[in-house]
């Protein structure tokens, strides 16, 4: 079911349900959609926040990842929100690491799936060759395992945001900033608990980059989902929220 869209100022942001506050961070070409079934799984015992992140409204010589997590600490702030549980896809995840190294006090937990930080096959090691359709649905398909959640209706939107230009400098931008913004530095010094869920197929953050974030992060855990790619969330729901609801009630205790 689709949820209400709120708009304060800057921010347009999903906010569902009543409990400790989760707070879901997409990727690059990450959705509202992406987590529909992860949102409608956990605002029922959550308060579960969705912010829309501003890619694409930046100012184009400050579109990057700190940026970004200077956003979400504005929106956190605007919301009064307190005793943080992070969960970060992609860059989200990227983001969701930067605004823990500046602001851990705020972060009880932190669950990152198919994360930029360490390192990142961005659009599979290609440019997005902005005119080829067909380019671009095999660059989307390479996000999942099963190609079948590639829809025609994804490849749609991704094909449209790249032929917008000013769209496409920005996300280049970001992918660059993201992959200058090494968090190896600064893993070590993280202390909440940190769930990490990776699928084992994924070919753009790939299982060596989820074994050096568990090697990394002191206190973190990690799941595989096998037959999954980038974004397990949305390829494996079922078993993605399982694996972070049992986390969660186990951190709760």
């Amino acid at each position: 079911m689709a949820q209400e869209l709120k708009e304060a100022g800057e921010f347009r942001y999903i906010d569902a349900g009543e409990g400790p506050p989760l707070l879901f961070l997409h990727g690059l070409f990450g959705a509202l959609s992406n987590f529909e079934e992860t949102i409608a799984y956990f605002s029922d015992r959550y308060r579960v926040i969705m912010p829309i992140l501003p890619l694409y409204s930046l100012p184009m010589l400050n579109t990057n990842v700190k940026a970004l997590a200077g956003f979400l600490d504005r929106f956190v702030k605007h919301l009064g929100l307190k005793d943080l549980n992070l969960l970060g896809n992609s860059l989200g995840g990227h983001v969701a690491l930067v605004y823990c190294s500046l602001h851990a006090e705020n972060v009880r937990t932190l669950t990152l799936t198919g994360s930029s930080g360490l390192y990142e096959n961005a659009f599979g090691g290609g440019f997005p060759r902005r005119e080829d359709k067909e380019f671009i649905r095999r660059k989307v398909a390479l996000t999942f395992h099963d190609p079948k959640f590639a829809t025609e209706e994804l490849v749609e939107e991704c094909f449209v945001t790249v032929n917008d230009r000013a769209k496409l400098i920005r996300i280049l931008s970001l992918a660059k900033s993201a992959i200058r913004h090494n968090m190896a530095g600064e893993l070590p010094k993280m202390k909440m608990p940190v769930c990490l869920i990776w699928g084992k197929q994924d070919t753009i953050t790939p299982p060596h980059v989820a074994e050096e974030f568990n090697a990394l992060i002191p206190n973190s855990e990690l799941f595989w989902i096998d037959e999954c790619g980038h974004a397990a969330m949305m390829e494996k729901p079922a078993e993605f929220n399982g694996i972070m609801d049992r986390w969660l009630e186990k951190t709760l205790r």
